[in-house]
């Protein structure tokens, strides 16, 4: 049993990511995907509680996720290695419902084929159809 208290559970997809703060630019990948949150491993990864403009780019795809986040963890100094990846762990504090939307579905794609609790698939089915009855009911 993990004792992990996370939402929803994380998806190991890796998409180039781009981050953009006041200083420039700098390109990442993410991991540990989730609606709420992603890994970004990059070189130089940001202070913690800083916020900045990410953009996800989906391969295969023309979708592109936007979200300003904040830096939750960072590994900017730690070995770079599978227990401490050189890298951050970011919140989305601003991100559309359609992008949340994509995420969790990617997430359950990938997931299902996987051994996860269903409990925890169905946390990601419900922010799925949540999402869509709202948009009917404002439709």
């Amino acid at each position: 049993m993990s004792n992990d208290k996370r939402d929803y559970p994380r998806a190991e997809i890796k998409w180039p990511a781009v981050i953009k703060t006041d200083q420039g630019t700098m390109d990442g990948v993410t991991s540990n995907v989730t609606p709420n949150g992603v890994f970004i491993h990059c070189q130089k990864p940001l202070k913690l509680h800083e916020i900045f403009e990410l953009t996800i780019d989906i391969p295969n795809s023309d979708q592109t996720v936007t979200a300003k986040a904040e830096v939750t963890w960072s590994n900017r100094w730690g070995p770079d290695d599978d227990i401490s990846p050189r890298g951050m762990g970011v919140r989305f504090v601003q991100i559309s419902s359609e992008a949340r939307k994509f995420i969790a579905r990617a997430a359950l794609s990938y997931l299902k084929s996987k051994e996860i609790a269903p409990e925890l698939l169905q946390t990601l089915q419900t922010l799925i159809i949540d999402v869509d009855e709202v948009k009917r009911s404002v439709g």
